[in-house]
């Protein structure tokens, strides 16, 4: 079952040899006080999603993207628009977990004034939000009139977190559960982890799981290739609960299988072998050829 939510067509990369026109940052604005990020594929072919939430004493920003420069990818200068100019207004720039496409332009914030970094280990993450030394922890952050629910979600990442916001009903879950490629660090951790999704989800009203990629083609099953800079028919960028419910439950199904396991709106990695690495490459490669002729054909003259 679908959301209810509206958003635009994500930039989503060009054809190789295209000019590329999409901007280093897309900004969608949901309300007066919740942003939704994309970074370019042309600049990084993760194209992470970030989200930026504010209340009314503080601001959460949530990743920093794949890109460091701030000339190439101006994220502190992007961030600093959509938030109040006002002396004492704290921004906290805290992450999803810890891999390099999700921390990368963390110092462009270094000396902003009245702003929080988020260490990237599992014992800042801890200590800056007040979770308990276990498993799937939980605590509360208030941002002023907006309280977040942040959760230890294990499984990809030791430190990855999952949010829960009131205000939109929206579940973020970072590499967790995105439609893409979830790739599993500890299978029982994950397994743990999308449990305690679920749970909140039967606990509090949630209107779509948000995650910070899209890899998965608007066809069941089918994922765009690793390293795909150009993906003009991309699965939405929000699931369902019942979608998360189903790969929760197909998940435990094949825990005892470790595997590549294709579902429709995720590729589960349990477990990863050089020579399932070696066939992920080639795919590679083969949607770049075929890119690069399909431009080709394009620019000819008719």
């Amino acid at each position: 079952m679908p959301t209810d939510i509206e958003f635009p067509r994500w930039i989503h990369g060009a054809p190789a040899k295209r000019r590329r026109t999409d901007p280093p940052i897309q900004v969608h604005r949901h309300d007066e006080h919740t942003f939704v990020l994309r970074q370019s594929k042309d600049l990084s072919y993760e194209a992470p999603f970030l989200y930026l939430l504010r209340g009314t004493d503080a601001a959460l920003l949530l990743d920093t993207g794949a890109t460091a420069e701030a000339d190439s990818f101006p994220l502190r200068a992007t961030v600093d628009e959509l938030l109040p100019d006002r002396p004492g207004y704290r921004l906290i720039v805290a992450h999803s977990h810890a891999h390099g496409d999700h921390v990368a332009a963390d110092a462009q914030f270094a000396d902003r004034p009245d702003t929080t970094v988020v260490g990237t280990d599992l014992d800042a993450v801890r200590a800056q939000f007040g979770l308990a030394d276990e498993p799937y922890a939980a605590a509360d952050l208030d941002l002023g009139d907006r309280l977040l629910h942040v959760v230890h979600t294990p499984g990809h990442h030791r430190a990855a977190i999952t949010l829960y916001d009131p205000h939109t009903g929206w579940l973020l879950t970072g590499d967790t559960v995105y439609p893409g490629r979830l790739y599993v660090e500890d299978y029982p951790a994950f397994l743990g982890s999308l449990d305690r999704m679920v749970a909140l989800t039967e606990q509090r009203p949630v209107t779509a799981v948000l995650g910070t990629h899209v890899e998965m083609t608007d066809r069941p099953r089918r994922d765009y290739p690793l390293g795909a800079t150009w993906q003009p028919h991309e699965h939405r960028l929000e699931l369902s609960v019942e979608q998360l419910v189903a790969i929760r439950d197909a998940a435990r199904g094949f825990a005892d299988r470790p595997g590549v396991h294709r579902l429709d709106h995720v590729v589960v990695f349990h477990g990863f072998s050089p020579r399932r690495l070696r066939y992920e490459l080639a795919r590679h490669y083969l949607y770049q050829a075929r890119s690069t002729v399909s431009a080709l054909f394009a620019r000819s003259p008719g």
